[in-house]
């Protein structure tokens, strides 16, 4: 595994991460997400890079990369890391994580798809980012049973065109 470069505390493109990383921005992300020994999953992971400070001394959050076949997984361990055959394909782990992580997703099929096989199983928060202009796209897959609250991300410390949307499953 290789070791993450050093976050600094502007937006800035790595490799293998779409979503622009900051410092202020990781830890916004962190603020987030549920501590251990919850179980965060982010589907669609890359290099692994994000998961990676995620799951660091830092942050000690409890986060499993899941990616496609062949990975391109550069930064998380075996033991945090998952493949899937295809962009088709579910990973059966989404049913115990509390929380879904879905940065820069392709499809939004993938995302309905998950919804639709473990919507009512433990997930009661998902975090998705990308471009604000991608949010039209994905924002259909959410019922009312899902809050959602928009932050630019630039406002949190990514770049100014991205957003972060935090739906929360709203409980009978």
């Amino acid at each position: 595994m290789q070791r993450p470069p050093a976050l600094a505390a502007i937006p800035t493109a790595y490799s293998g991460c779409c979503l622009a990383l900051s410092k202020p921005l990781l830890d916004f992300i962190a603020t987030l997400l549920p501590p251990q020994p919850a179980l965060v999953l982010s589907i669609g992971s890359g290099y692994g890079l994000l998961e990676a400070y995620l799951a660091s001394n830092t942050y000690h959050l409890r986060i499993i990369g899941i990616e496609v076949a062949p990975s391109s997984n550069l930064y998380l361990p075996e033991s945090q890391h998952r493949l899937v055959h295809g962009s088709r394909f579910l990973e059966p782990l989404a049913a115990d994580a509390t929380t879904w992580l879905f940065v820069y997703p392709r499809r939004v099929g993938l995302v309905q798809e998950y919804l639709a096989a473990f919507e009512d199983r433990n997930v009661d928060k998902i975090i998705w980012a990308g471009p604000h202009a991608d949010w039209h796209d994905f924002k259909g897959c959410f019922t009312a049973r899902w809050h959602a609250a928009l932050y630019n991300a630039g406002e949190v410390g990514g770049r100014a065109w991205e957003l972060i949307a935090v739906l929360s499953k709203q409980h009978a």
